[in-house]
């Protein structure tokens, strides 16, 4: 290991010893590593200050400056208040502060409104764990400048995060994001104002809930399928986190009478002792569920994670099997319906529109092409499809946006994903099935029959610490350069965007620009078979994330395992091409 860099961190940490701000404990954590003849610990937690991005923070909890602990999190604060101060000089001001399950979480969010309290701005303090949607939903329902939800989404146990709103309720965009960022930059820990001023937080809970509530009701679209099938039977599991009373609560005020809890993850817990880690997209997590909905004869098995931003849907094959439905095609069912069923209502206007992002399944651009909808590609991340939500407002109505990564808005009224919203909405789709003597299995095989079948693949390359990070921006060079593909498994590449350049590259070396808000560190590549490739490092984990979409036909439901095992082949195939098997 670098000499250089363990004396550098080993300073860092003196000076954390030296100072009288921090506490005993932090302390006795910091000088268990410095005595420690292994550095990697130490060298991970000082050899640089976790960076507070336009999302805001999300880390490893522990002592250091590349930790999520209080006094980081107290900085990041301390340098978001300033900022709020300068962009609003008003007096009146107030923000909106959540926390999800997650250790620490409640230590967090009371840290952080004690400190916007203490720069004068009125804080909307959660009284317990909260939906991220239902804090931006509040945001924008209290007329609050800004808010903070504490929570580190899906992320393992380890970890907590930061994630910073603006007040039109998304996460902050240009210009506000660099000007934040720079105000933390400059806070030092003596200049954090870590005494609250109690007259200034006020505490919220069930009243929000319930406006909210009211709020995630607008997303429905067909009240009169839930009534002929009121009946569904649901299975729902909050993971052990914030989604646990709100979604049951939404699921009820839609008209769903038959919601089943699994009660073992109904218990608010940080370690999350009932799953490996709590997130949708692995199939691990949903077993709990799918014992239950076994033994109570499920119509589907239904999920959200730690903040309830994202959901899973479990429903059952012809065999009677349980299948997960992936984020791809969470969102390319939502978009189907949302499309297919507001025509059959007369409810779609021509100025209607739809969202996704760039990485995500491109049979939703065949359903919107050819029901004559506009859809709009945009940068991973809710907060892009907020951006978009935001420049049409009183020109064309957002009705529908989502992303791969198992998150779904269904409506305008909160500008994150939504999970409460996205499971209410996904049981009036299996109502509305089951009311044409069908299953969510059923409907997937005939989007695929009538758009395409795709299959999508993502490929989580993990790299851990400095080096870590060193290697996944070598190898964003490397595929901008020497290691550029000319063709992917065979298939020549016709198109390849990079979206740092903001530049399109045909096949004969042509160049077009591409139309975009911002760069962003992302490779596309698409193939004359159909196949797309997408290559960007993660914003908030230490890995670089490959994305890959092939092409298949299918015919009939019995079709589907084989076009999926030719699609697997496929895959490995593009994997071995990549040099990443």
């Amino acid at each position: 290991m670098d000499q250089e860099l363990i004396k550098k961190c080993e300073a860092e940490a003196q000076k954390w010893l030296a100072s009288r701000v921090y506490d005993a404990e932090t302390k006795a954590e910091i000088q268990a590593m410095l005595d420690n003849e292994d550095k990697t610990q130490l060298v991970d937690a000082f050899y640089q200050t976790l960076e507070f991005g336009t999302g805001g923070l999300r880390g490893i909890m522990g002592a250091g400056t590349n930790r999520m602990n209080k006094y980081i999190v107290a900085m990041a604060t301390q340098g978001f208040a300033n900022y709020i101060n300068k962009a609003f000089p008003e007096g009146g001001k107030s923000v909106v502060v959540g926390h999800d399950c997650r250790n620490n979480g409640r230590m967090f969010a009371e840290t952080v409104a004690n400190i916007f309290s203490a720069n004068g701005i009125r804080v909307f303090l959660f009284e317990s764990l909260r939906p991220t949607p239902e804090v931006s939903f509040a945001i924008r329902h209290l007329g609050a400048v800004a808010g903070v939800n504490v929570t580190a989404s899906h992320n393992p146990k380890e970890y907590n995060g930061y994630k910073a709103y603006w007040e039109d309720g998304a996460q902050v965009l240009a210009p506000h994001d660099k000007g934040i960022i720079d105000e933390v930059n400059r806070v030092a820990i003596e200049d954090v104002k870590f005494e609250g001023n109690p007259d200034l937080i006020k505490i919220i809970g069930g009243e929000m809930d319930y406006d909210y509530m009211l709020a995630v009701r607008e997303a429905r679209i067909d009240a009169e399928v839930i009534k002929r099938q009121k009946d569904l039977n649901i299975v729902y599991s909050p993971m052990h986190g914030a989604g646990r009373v709100v979604t049951p609560l939404c699921l009820r005020s839609w008209g769903f009478e038959n919601i089943n809890v699994v009660p073992e993850q109904m218990v608010i817990d940080g370690n999350f002792s009932t799953v490996v880690s709590p997130n949708p997209e692995n199939a691990e997590a949903m077993t709990l569920g799918m014992k239950l909905g076994t033994k109570l004869n499920a119509d589907l098995v239904i999920a959200s994670d730690p903040d309830a931003d994202r959901l899973a849907i479990v429903c059952r094959d012809p065999k009677g099997e349980w299948i997960i439905i992936n984020g791809n095609q969470t969102c390319m069912m939502f978009s189907y319906y949302i499309i297919k069923n507001k025509i059959a209502l007369g409810q779609l206007k021509p100025t209607d529109f739809l969202v996704k992002t760039i990485v995500t399944t491109e049979v939703i651009a065949e359903i919107a092409k050819k029901n004559n909808v506009e859809l709009r590609d945009c940068y991973t991340g809710f907060k892009w499809i907020a951006h978009e939500i935001a420049i049409s407002e009183g020109k064309q109505k957002y009705i529908g946006g989502g992303e791969e990564s198992f998150g779904f808005l269904p409506y305008d009224k909160v500008r994150d994903k939504d999970a409460p919203a996205a499971i209410c909405l996904i049981c009036e789709i299996a109502a509305w099935a089951k009311d044409l003597g069908k299953t969510l299995y059923d409907l997937l095989i005939d989007i695929y029959k009538e758009y395409g079948f795709s299959y999508e693949h993502t490929i989580n390359v993990v790299r851990p610490g400095k080096t870590g990070a060193d290697d996944i921006k070598q190898m964003m060079v490397d595929f901008r350069g020497a290691k550029a593909p000319k063709d992917i498994a065979g298939s020549k590449i016709i198109c390849t965007k990079d979206f740092q350049a903001l530049t399109a590259t045909d096949a004969e070396g042509n160049v077009t620009r591409l139309d975009m808000p911002a760069t962003s560190n992302v490779l596309q590549w698409f193939c004359e078979d159909g196949t797309k490739v997408s290559v960007r490092p993660s914003g908030t984990e230490p890995k670089i994330k490959f994305y890959l979409e092939v092409k298949g036909h299918i015919e009939c439901a019995n079709c589907y395992p084989g076009a999926v095992a030719e699609a697997q082949k496929k895959v490995e195939a593009i994997k071995q091409s990549l040099g990443l098997d």
